[in-house]
């Protein structure tokens, strides 16, 4: 008798990303659609933030403001209230404006006279000249009312979450929507206390958009991908909602949060909202667990697969091999929105912009990290440890395919480090076939990337690069094993700017032993980096020691004693640390994050960076030209 056909809805919870969707449902559908399976995928996060900022949300909100007391009514919610009528006039215009379905509305937009303004706009008046003149002429131009209008349009909504967050849910964001509830909580019991309170207006649409989904698609099996801490509690409450409404629903959870943090789950509770929760990658896993539930695998034949047994939470892995990268099939966006995604502007850096500018197809050039040393990341994991690269031309089929089915030729290449001879095999078979295509990705500053092989790259599309340059400090760089040292970077992304490629650095403070003097002459080193025009863009991480990466995994090697864990029975990851160093790198994180912002800006490249600390610190031991003597070198 032949087994019953499963339908498979895979889902996306908030919050991930608002101007394009998080691929791991794009991949799981297309995956399963290659094996035959009937798969649909729904971006519930999308959904949510499109149904809250509507005028229907926000006579809801406003009600929720109203049942308020006067003395919880914050200064926000009360500019909020009085504007009210003017918010509920323009929420439609703005919204559309920034999914680009009314691109007319940016002239009244630009002009500062249509939407409401609240504190977010603040800021602005920071960038007036001394002649009174355009706060914005210096990033937009006389020519730039699209991008203007999109800034404005993007602090506006960024207005209204402040209100929902004060008025309604102190944990909501468009981005690390109720983390801390997640990320590395040794028990399962903030969560559960989470998602055993009353509803609040988030919750509640939340369901709505859940049951909608479900009755529009009646899925056997629901996949939850949470890649993030940020998405764990809206990927329980929809699994909450499902379980609900039908408890025969099969719910999954999986994803990047549920690969690094969980596992060593051994939380029962987990398994009222989720049937099973599958580690790494999900294509084996999946076809396994899909096997299972049609009468063909026994439950002891799962591929690593958390459940429910009578005992407790069991894992089971029959160890069978992964899906190969070059067989995972191609991605596919068929189902989800693409016209209703949000182009937003939160950042006027063009570099920094990409990350929340425009719709991006993602796909990978390869599975996993070529380098796979860093001593700060989670090397040890499948994700980054199991490289595995395609030939040029099955990832160009894969990108010819993706734009017959979207129309849409960018892409952001999604990869821990994308392989340097891969991107020039890429660009290759991209000029063989005469296919013009828009992509940035992320790479190591390695020396393999030459001027020549960025001009090819820059031929083939290429827009802009990302890569670690970390502590800036070749004795930190040597103890992280980076491979790279900050004279390689200097000429690295000088020759990216020459090809007219943007640039952006992942910087890192506090790593063990990292001195006070380290953090000023990595600072000094960055400032020249921009002044010289290498890079255009950075962002300041706080190193984080997870127990998968090689801190972690030996400490003593790295200088530094671990603090004892809790007993874990959920999430674990980030662990601390004693440092004999015993630097207050959250003071010194406060300047490095304020030079960076100006830097990013144009500002105060000229500084001496000591003036940048609150502090007394130690002058500079870099040499003031070492940058400039490296390009030229």
């Amino acid at each position: 008798m032949p087994a019953k056909p499963l339908k498979v809805l895979s889902v996306i919870p908030p919050m991930t990303q608002l101007n394009t969707p998080y691929p791991s449902t794009a991949y799981l559908t297309g995956f399963l659609r290659s094996r035959g399976f009937t798969a649909v995928q729904e971006d519930l996060a999308l959904a949510l933030v499109l149904r809250l900022f509507a005028p229907d949300g926000l006579r809801a909100l406003r009600g929720c403001i109203q049942d308020l007391p006067a003395q919880q009514r914050t200064p926000r919610v009360q500019a909020f209230d009085r504007a009210y009528e003017r918010y509920l006039a323009t929420i439609e215009p703005a919204v559309a404006f920034l999914q680009g379905r009314d691109p007319s509305i940016a002239h009244r937009i630009a002009g500062r006279h249509f939407l409401p303004e609240g504190s977010r706009f603040a800021p602005l008046e920071a960038y007036v000249d001394d002649e009174g003149g355009d706060p914005l002429a210096w990033a937009f131009g006389a020519l730039g009312v699209t991008d203007r209008a999109r800034h404005f349009a993007t602090l506006y909504l960024d207005d209204v979450a402040d209100v929902l967050r004060e008025a309604v849910d102190a944990r909501f964001e468009f981005v690390r929507y109720a983390e801390s509830l997640a990320q590395s909580q040794a028990t399962f019991e903030p969560l559960a206390q989470a998602l055993a309170a009353a509803e609040n207006l988030v919750d509640r649409t939340l369901r709505e958009l859940t049951l909608e989904a479900v009755r529009r698609h009646a899925p056997d099996v629901v996949l939850i991908s949470a890649p993030f801490p940020g998405n764990v509690y809206g990927a329980f409450r929809i699994a909450q909602a499902i379980k609900a409404h039908d408890a025969s629903i099969v719910t999954v959870l999986g994803g990047g949060f549920v690969n690094t943090e969980l596992r060593e789950l051994a939380e029962p509770r987990v398994f009222d909202y989720f049937d099973y929760v599958t580690l790494d990658d999900g294509e084996r896993p999946l076809l396994a667990l899909l096997e299972h539930l049609q009468g063909q695998r026994p439950q002891e034949r799962l591929v690593r697969t958390f459940l429910r047994g009578a005992e407790g939470v069991r894992y089971i892995d029959a160890k069978e091999p992964d899906i190969p990268f070059a067989e995972a099939g191609t991605p596919t966006w068929d189902g989800l929105p693409l016209d209703r995604y949000l182009s937003l502007l939160d950042m006027l850096n063009p570099m920094h912009r990409l990350w929340s500018d425009a719709r991006w197809n993602k796909l990978t050039v390869a599975h996993g990290c070529y380098w796979k040393k860093c001593s700060f990341c989670d090397v040890s994991l499948d994700y980054i440890s199991r490289y595995e690269a395609v030939a040029a031309t099955t990832l160009v089929d894969r990108i010819e395919a993706i734009i017959a089915e979207t129309g849409q030729t960018g892409f952001h290449f999604v990869d821990e480090a994308a392989p340097p001879k891969a991107l020039k095999a890429l660009a290759a078979e991209l000029q063989r076939r005469n296919r013009a295509i828009s992509w940035w990705g992320n790479i190591r500053f390695e020396k393999s990337f030459t001027p020549d092989l960025c001009l090819e790259l820059a031929d083939s599309g290429c827009i802009a690069v990302s890569g670690g340059l970390e502590v800036a400090s070749d004795r930190l760089l040597k103890l992280m094993q980076k491979g790279v040292s900050v004279e390689q970077v200097a000429r690295v992304t000088q020759a990216f700017t020459e090809a007219g490629i943007l640039v952006h650095a992942y910087l890192m403070y506090g790593f063990p032993t990292q001195s006070v003097q380290d953090t000023v002459d990595a600072l000094e080193y960055v400032r020249q980096l921009f002044a010289a025009g290498c890079i255009q863009s950075g962002f300041f991480h706080r190193f984080a020691c997870t127990v998968h990466s090689p801190v972690g995994l030996h400490p003593e090697q790295f200088g530094v004693r671990l603090k004892p864990l809790p007993q874990v029975t959920f999430a674990k990851n980030d662990v601390g640390f004693i440092d004999p160093v015993g630097v207050d790198h959250d003071a010194l994180g406060v300047a490095l994050n304020k030079a960076l912002y100006n830097y990013m800006h144009g500002i105060g490249l000229e500084q001496d960076v000591r003036s940048w600390f609150s502090g007394r610190v130690p002058k500079t031991t870099v040499s003031r030209h070492f940058i400039e003597r490296a390009v030229r070198g």
